[in-house]
């Protein structure tokens, strides 16, 4: 294609001899994407941007490699300025040149997809960011949890975060009990903290089965939440309550058949298929596998190492054969994108950081940017932390991987509520289905009770007894 010189969609898009100039292909290709009028103006000028950014270089778009433009990519992606919309516009623009038009032979090798849904920033109150401020030691996301609280309770909610964390819960596990607690204190009249007791607990609880209508897990969690502030912070157990309990039905949890299995991840691709697969093939949850170090994949052994998993316990699961050599080719790209970042002056002097638990970032200043403390699944985009100021590389946001896997599920046409920890139970029943031992199978999920595993048997209708054979099939 020629004649990329012209400076806007405003101009004459043809030569002298009526040939469609470059940019008037490039509009035609637009349309055909259906890019909304009022945009297209914005997508010429990030993709005049990418020439410029070329020219620097010595290169033009019709010579460009796939590493020309993903280095313009992490360019766009360190630039504050840029806003996640914006950043999609302009992967969109790059796409439609390079796959429907120029059509290089790298093409195959860009994952587009990955781009465009891993482009999406962890926001300031998610998980991994509110942790990584904590410890950068401001303290100040503790304050902006507490800000609404009446002073009358302050201290009392201040302690019962510095038991949480004491007890070294996850961050989840603190947002939610002090958000639990928080409604249960201003629910109730406005008592000295030490008067409070039985009766004001029960009132609450049942106030959310009776009127509010909240799942029996919910009325639970709540029930969990006030437990440990009685028994953590105002030093007194909760005896003989008396309440409404929500009724809890029994659910079996949803399993997908290997040729289901198969299908599902026959759907996907790239970085997302290796992810589903390992979760299908480790029975790994999604916050494990999105989490997953790179020092924690053992290739010799063929284990990964699940850190701080629920109940804030560590394990070992098996790493799928399958997938070691496409995991191999993964991590090579990872390392690149890593050394990129540490190469990268603009990022400042925590160019090539990610977070680290505990105080391991004070007692080790360097390991932060140590390639063996670096995510697995790194997000396609950097996450400014809005209380640090910190710029860094986080994991994937889980919600890319779920859609994902949902989309999937759609073109595999498979009628089942298929989310990621479906792969996980699929995982367990499989297992079993081979004749895996129940207790490998709870020590493999991380599960503290065996009771908890034994649901899996009923899914395959076989508790414990030979599997009942239906009267139908006799006649």
């Amino acid at each position: 294609m020629a004649d990329f010189d012209k400076p806007n969609l405003n101009q004459s898009l043809s030569d002298d001899k009526g040939v469609p100039s470059g940019w008037q292909v490039y509009l035609n290709a637009m349309i055909d994407r259906k890019v909304p009028q009022p945009a297209r103006r914005w997508y010429v000028n990030h993709l005049k941007s990418l020439v410029v950014s070329l020219k620097a270089a010595n290169t033009t778009l019709e010579t460009a490699t796939q590493d020309d433009v993903l280095l313009y990519l992490r360019a766009q992606d360190a630039d504050p300025k840029v806003k996640e919309w914006q950043f999609l516009q302009c992967l969109e623009a790059l796409e439609i040149y390079f796959c429907d038009l120029l059509q290089p032979q790298w093409i195959g090798e860009m994952d587009w997809a990955f781009w465009r849904q891993a482009s999406q920033r962890l926001g300031p109150e998610h998980a991994s960011i509110v942790r990584a401020a904590e410890v950068e030691g401001a303290g100040r996301s503790n304050e902006q949890l507490l800000a609404s609280v009446d002073e009358r309770y302050l201290p009392a909610l201040q302690q019962l975060v510095d038991e949480i964390r004491l007890r070294h819960f996850s961050i989840r596990t603190e947002q939610t009990y002090l958000h639990w607690v928080r409604r249960f204190l201003r629910s109730i009249p406005a008592l000295e903290v030490t008067n409070i007791g039985e009766a004001q607990v029960e009132g609450f609880l049942a106030d959310l089965a009776l009127k509010r209508n909240v799942s029996p897990s919910t009325q639970n969690l709540a029930l969990t939440a006030i437990v440990f502030f009685f028994r953590a912070v105002l030093d007194r157990e909760l005896e003989g309550l008396e309440f409404a309990r929500a009724r809890r039905p029994r659910r079996l949890p949803v399993v997908l058949s290997q040729f289901e299995v198969k299908s599902l991840l026959e759907q996907m691709s790239g970085t997302y298929e290796l992810m589903a697969g390992l979760m299908y093939g480790s029975g790994m949850r999604l916050m494990e596998c999105i989490r997953l170090r790179v020092k924690d994949v053992d290739f010799h052994y063929g284990q990964l190492t699940v850190r701080e998993g629920k109940g804030n316990k560590d394990r070992v699961v098996p790493l799928p054969h399958r997938y070691v050599e496409q995991l191999n080719r993964h991590l090579e790209g990872v390392k690149a994108l890593h050394q990129s970042d540490l190469d990268d002056e603009a990022l400042g002097e925590h160019r090539g950081e990610v977070y680290l638990p505990y105080s391991l970032a004070k007692k080790y200043p360097n390991a932060a940017s140590e390639w063996g403390w670096q995510y697995v699944f790194p997000s396609a985009r950097l996450s400014r932390d809005p209380r640090s100021g910190i710029t860094r590389r986080h994991h994937l946001h889980e919600n890319s991987l779920q859609k994902a896997i949902k989309k999937a599920a759609g073109l595999a046409a498979i009628p089942k509520q298929v989310n990621s920890h479906a792969l996980r139970h699929s995982f367990a029943t499989h297992l079993l289905e081979t004749g895996a031992d129940i207790r490998t199978v709870q020590e493999l999920l991380g599960h503290a009770d065996v009771s908890t595993t034994m649901i899996y048997t009923h899914v395959l209708n076989r508790p414990g007894v030979p599997p009942v054979q239906s009267p139908a099939d006799l006649l």
